[in-house]
């Protein structure tokens, strides 16, 4: 697919229809006849499709015949986003187990301490 008008212009409306249909799918769940278990994976689906609209459209990665760089820095550019976004979710949590304290524990942190 070329870059003209008519390629963006449907990946703009692509783009635009997954948009509001995962903001739908989060404000009004009932609409879609889903539970609120499925939301997350609608979400993701969602995100999913709209990387590969945003891929074929707009960045033309499937139309080229001959510069594969591109596609190998792709792959590269994803594997560092993955790096981050685990890594950040891998730190919170840790963070997040190691920062929290038991009632019990902060209490007797508190009691422990000098002029109380």
């Amino acid at each position: 697919m070329h870059a003209t008008f008519k390629s963006y212009a449907i990946g703009f409306a692509l783009s635009v229809v997954l948009t509001l249909a995962a903001f739908f799918v989060v404000l009004r769940p009932e609409w879609f006849h889903m539970g609120y278990g499925a939301i997350v994976p609608t979400i993701i689906l969602l995100a999913v499709a709209q990387l590969f609209v945003q891929l074929i459209f707009f960045m033309h990665l499937a139309s080229e015949t001959g510069q594969r760089w591109k596609l190998s820095i792709f792959i590269s550019t994803i594997g560092i986003v993955l790096i981050v976004v685990i890594g950040s979710i891998w730190i919170m949590n840790h963070l997040n187990y190691n920062m929290m304290a038991s009632p019990s524990m902060m209490n007797s942190y508190i009691q422990g301490q000098d002029g109380l």
